[in-house]
């Protein structure tokens, strides 16, 4: 169906609006953490050169940014080097499906935390309220192992932003959709900048 060109003329202000909604937040969160970008590259780096690895979770879209940035590390991004040690906690189904039917989703990376995670290891909770309590849960379990935490949320940070060594947030993320827009630039750069200036071999 053909839409009118009123109605063109609406798709294509609104299309507008959303792409400079996504830019403002982009450059806001750059603006003001780009130091917190660094210092949480140099907090993974640190503990895969002692021998460490990095567990990522979040929900829905979150999730697809944890599955995402294990791949860019086990895998590669842009540069040409061994895999990483980084595994992300949304994609054993029959784990989350077991722990979530057993005892609670609320409990489902916890769990994973409890059994794989080790002193030294770095815990990455992505939730773009930062109220997730799932990710609150593996981020306090974290903690409490010895492990250090980084989180990525937007707004307020919520609950996580408290309890993480390091926070990413985007600030003016609208909604889900816009934060997570800026999450991907977020999982880029970190992989991208290990890659080039703290991992280098």
């Amino acid at each position: 169906m053909e839409a009118s060109r009123k109605t063109m003329d609406s798709i294509q202000q609104y299309l507008r609006d959303t792409f400079e909604e996504s830019l403002t937040a982009k450059k806001k969160f750059f603006e003001d953490n780009r130091e917190q970008l660094i210092k949480a590259c140099e907090v993974i780096s640190s503990a895969i050169l002692k021998g460490h690895k990095l567990m990522i979770c979040g929900n829905g879209g979150s999730a697809a940014d944890a599955q995402h940035m294990a791949a860019e590390m086990v895998g590669r991004m842009l540069i040409e080097r061994n895999p990483l040690p980084a595994m992300a906690l949304t994609t054993d189904t029959s784990n989350i499906t077991a722990i979530a039917n057993d005892y609670s989703y609320d409990v489902v990376f916890e769990k994973q935390v409890q059994g794989l995670g080790r002193s030294g290891d770095v815990l990455l909770g992505i939730s773009t309220s930062g109220n997730s309590k799932n990710v609150i849960k593996a981020a306090e379990t974290a903690r409490s192992k010895g492990m250090k935490v980084i989180s990525m949320t937007g707004g307020t940070g919520g609950k996580l932003r408290e309890i993480s060594d390091v926070n990413l947030n985007v600030e003016l993320g609208r909604n889900s959709s816009r934060i997570q827009e800026t999450h991907i630039f977020i999982v880029h750069s970190l992989v991208d900048l290990m890659d080039r200036f703290f991992l280098k071999e």
